[in-house]
């Protein structure tokens, strides 16, 4: 394959159809069809609604990217597409239409890790950025400090032992009546509040190093009931800040201890929740104590896009990597590194 191949990305694995190219280091394109304002009536992601959204989406938004980037589909020189994590009907879409460009052109497709993607999107914003480094990954369906040593070695030192940080937010938003997704409508709200509320301790941490958030989810819901049956109303300002407060901290912290103890000086952000402000503020301002770098992805590449796709599958051709089968299928759970 040429020095600087034309990669077609493809991403549907949740809410987002996405198809981006990119060539070398210049992404050409990058388009989004959100299903935000579809879901939100439900207060939440329908797996049968976004998998037929999906459908509609799909060749549309990939004939959008193909004619921002001015690249015809005949210059195409491989297609990456996410195979796994998330919604196995949503993820099919995607994975089927990689396939059948990959088969009509004669071109390999790669199929690509959501996770190791969000933490590929660091290269576009911070083209300089070499392994190793430590990747603070923090979405929907994954929580935790990742060991990047390579451009395709990914080790994940610690990781959720239940819920993901960017589900409890989602879930709790939903507990006091703000509307999905939850996470951008918490940091509106804890930014009007004080993080006056105790909902764990903080202190009280797994001794293996794992994060756990099914807990303060479930703390934050007593919370609002103990409250209601006292007759009292509880400020949504002060419980969303207080729960931000913790479920940031509980991975910054994690990520910091990661940090001395391997002496790693660069951290980047992957992740939709590594949009939130808070977790910016306190990951910059925790790692410059320490000497750390910290490198966030622009918010437009914290969300699922399928820019990140394409770059990850450019690192996977440049290392060697090979491509899938046309037998490539969806995955629903995937870890970091593979199954």
């Amino acid at each position: 394959m040429k020095k600087d191949p034309i990669i077609l990305g493809i991403e549907t694995s949740c809410d987002e159809t996405s198809a981006a190219v990119l060539c070398g280091d210049k992404l050409l394109s990058n388009i989004i069809s959100s299903q935000i304002d579809i879901h939100r009536r439900f207060g939440g992601v329908v797996p049968e609604i976004a998998s037929r959204n999906h459908l509609t989406a799909v060749l549309p938004v990939i004939d959008e990217a193909l004619n921002t980037a001015g690249i015809k589909k005949t210059e195409l020189d491989a297609v990456g597409v996410t195979y796994g994590a998330g919604l196995v009907g949503a993820l099919l879409v995607g994975v089927s239409a990689a396939k059948a460009f990959a088969y009509s052109l004669g071109i390999p497709v790669y199929a690509v890790n959501h996770i190791e993607a969000h933490i590929a999107a660091n290269y576009i914003s911070a083209p300089e950025l070499k392994p190793p480094f430590l990747a603070v990954v923090a979405s929907g369906g994954h929580t935790g400090v990742c060991l990047v040593n390579g451009i395709n070695e990914f080790k994940m030192l610690a990781s959720t032992s239940d819920d993901a940080i960017g589900e409890a937010f989602d879930k709790v938003a939903r507990a006091v009546g703000l509307p999905y997704p939850g996470g951008p409508e918490i940091d509106k709200r804890a930014k009007l509040g004080t993080p006056n509320i105790v909902f764990i301790d903080p202190k009280n941490k797994r001794k293996d190093g794992a994060l756990s958030y099914s807990g303060l989810k479930t703390a934050v819901v007593n919370y609002l009931h103990n409250v209601e049956q006292r007759g009292e109303r509880p400020d949504i300002n002060d419980v969303c800040a207080s729960f931000q407060k913790t479920a940031v901290e509980l991975l910054t912290d994690t990520a910091i201890s990661v940090a001395k103890e391997t002496g790693i000086k660069t951290i980047v952000a992957a992740g939709g929740v590594s949009a939130n402000s808070y977790l910016r503020e306190k990951l910059c301002a925790d790692g410059e104590k320490i000497g750390c770098t910290v490198h966030f992805p622009p918010m437009s590449l914290c969300t699922d896009n399928a820019a990140m796709i394409a770059v990850r599958t450019r690192d996977m051709i440049a290392g060697g990597v090979p491509p899938a089968g046309l037998d490539l299928n969806a995955a629903s759970y995937l870890k970091i590194g593979g199954v």
